[in-house]
């Protein structure tokens, strides 16, 4: 079982914004087959950091809002979240798990 969380627009704010721990977003879509691919990597990532990371998925055809607040405009993005400000982007599928990880470790 995974320790990621699906939020909405509607939970955004409680669940991403007011999180004491950073926050790892994975922005996707049910189509998206490089979103697909990085599934594995998210999920490793949210256990790997248990406790440290909140890592969240938002479905960006079901939460358009929060896609739109935030300047989504290609799918799989990845933010990192701190105090619920972005501190990190990264756009597009990566190669390996190290990449993703190398991502979210300076701002744990």
């Amino acid at each position: 079982m995974s320790n990621t969380l699906d939020v909405t627009d509607t939970t955004w704010d409680s669940a991403v914004l007011q999180s004491t721990t950073p926050v790892l977003v994975d922005f996707w879509a049910t189509w998206c087959m490089p979103c697909k691919a990085m599934g594995p990597y998210v999920d490793k990532i949210a256990d790997e950091f248990k406790g440290k990371l909140k890592v969240v998925k938002l479905n960006t055809e079901d939460n358009p809002e929060i896609a739109s607040r935030y300047g989504i405009t290609a799918i799989p993005t990845f933010l990192v979240l701190k105090n619920g400000a972005v501190v990190k982007q990264l756009v597009g599928a990566v190669r390996k798990y190290d990449d993703l990880k190398g991502m979210v470790e300076p701002h744990l």
